[in-house]
């Protein structure tokens, strides 16, 4: 269990994507120098919640030797990160009713912030936001936020009654708070969506240690 100076918050680490740009299979079982894209996102954001989960679909013993809870959407046809975070909100009020908060972030973000976390809700305070994302780069990253376990209700009819799908359409009927990090020396949201990303991964990868 984290201490921390903000309200109790529960990660959840999305992985349900297909991954076609790398021909298929699980984007976040890549490996850069060493480890795997998801041994790196676990590392970054173990210290920072009050407990992680894992969203993704098909057979969760794949995901075994990492030691987190496996959650799949409940909404069909891979309907995207929504329905991520949607699965996210729902085990947490089934499972941790006293969290009102849920920290989505990418699987396949292996630089992530360490002060992601503190520094969402800093902002979302200040500005009394219902919700909070990051930016970086003048580029907003709507998958990597904070979502109010309380709009999981409102969430799931935008979902399954209005066939909504991008998160900042969903987003955009919130005060939000967008907090913006620098991209030097490395953009802290890079993901690797590519073959060659992995490539580029492995360079950052260099870069971040010595940070």
């Amino acid at each position: 269990m984290v201490t921390t100076s903000f309200p109790t918050t529960q990660g959840v680490l999305l992985a349900g994507g297909l991954a076609r740009r790398m021909g298929g299979g699980d984007k976040p079982m890549r490996t850069i120098s060493g480890r795997t894209i998801l041994e790196r996102v676990i590392a970054r954001l173990e210290p920072q919640c009050s407990g992680l989960i894992l969203n993704a679909n098909g057979d969760p013993a794949r995901f075994a030797a990492f030691g987190l809870q496996v959650v799949a959407d409940d909404v069909p046809g891979f309907p995207g990160p929504l329905a991520g975070i949607l699965a996210a909100l729902d085990w947490t009020a089934a499972n941790r009713p006293e969290v009102e908060w849920v920290l989505s972030a990418a699987g396949d973000c292996p630089f992530l912030p360490r002060d992601l976390v503190a520094r969402l809700h800093e902002e979302r305070i200040a500005a009394n936001a219902a919700l909070a994302v990051a930016a970086s780069g003048g580029q907003s990253h709507p998958v990597i936020g904070l979502w109010r376990v309380g709009l999981r209700d409102e969430l799931r009819h935008a979902l399954v009654v209005e066939d909504l799908r991008k998160i900042d359409r969903w987003t955009a009927r919130y005060p939000l708070a967008t907090v913006t990090w620098p991209t030097e020396p490395l953009d802290p949201f890079f993901n690797a969506n590519t073959v060659e990303d992995i490539a580029e991964a492995e360079r950052l990868a260099a870069l971040d240690a010595a940070s």
